[in-house]
């Protein structure tokens, strides 16, 4: 209990480090996640399914050779594809976004530097810590955020990639 307790609390400690914009950078980061692991849990599971279903189908048609079945089989493999990348497009904006906010909480804490520069002048270094705390965290955590997307955003795209590829092997034109 007490670790969990410590952990709470340092998490509230750096979310206050942080400012407001620090709070919308863990939203966002919260709901990136959310879809990466949405991803990762359909190749885990839902996807093995779907492609035995598009095998059966084109395995079960008599005609492989035709233009219809040319049409057909492009189509599966299009609406596998469109089934693969699904949420992809929303993961990469949110991963684009994480640095743009860490950048709005550099300007927001910069603001803050500066006021109390105009109130209390150069002299007052502790007035002016809390801003440049306001102003690196957020910077921080929208490059880790963001680094920690893109690095999950490739393995998916990469894992989808390659399942798109092994469906289209598979639907052979012969029979």
């Amino acid at each position: 209990m007490y670790m969990i307790t410590t952990w709470f609390e340092a998490t509230r400690d750096f979310l206050e480090l942080g400012g407001n914009v620090l709070m919308v950078i863990a939203f966002v980061l919260f709901v990136m996640w959310v879809f990466i692991l949405e991803r990762f849990m359909y190749f885990a599971t839902m996807n093995r399914t779907q492609m035995k279903d598009v095998l059966g189908q084109w395995e079960a048609r008599e005609d492989r050779r035709s233009w219809d079945a040319h049409v057909i089989r492009d189509a599966m493999i299009s609406r596998t594809t469109m089934a693969v990348n699904e949420n992809m497009p929303l993961i990469k904006t949110l991963v684009a976004l994480c640095p743009l906010l860490g950048l709005l909480g550099t300007v927001t804490g910069m603001i803050k530097v500066f006021e109390v520069m105009a109130i209390s002048g150069t002299g007052n270094a502790r007035s002016m810590a809390a801003g440049v705390s306001q102003a690196t965290v957020p910077t921080m955590a929208g490059m880790v955020g963001a680094l920690s997307g893109v690095f999950a955003t490739t393995l998916l795209s990469r894992k989808a990639e390659r399942e798109v590829e092994r469906l289209r092997d598979s639907l052979t034109m012969d029979h």
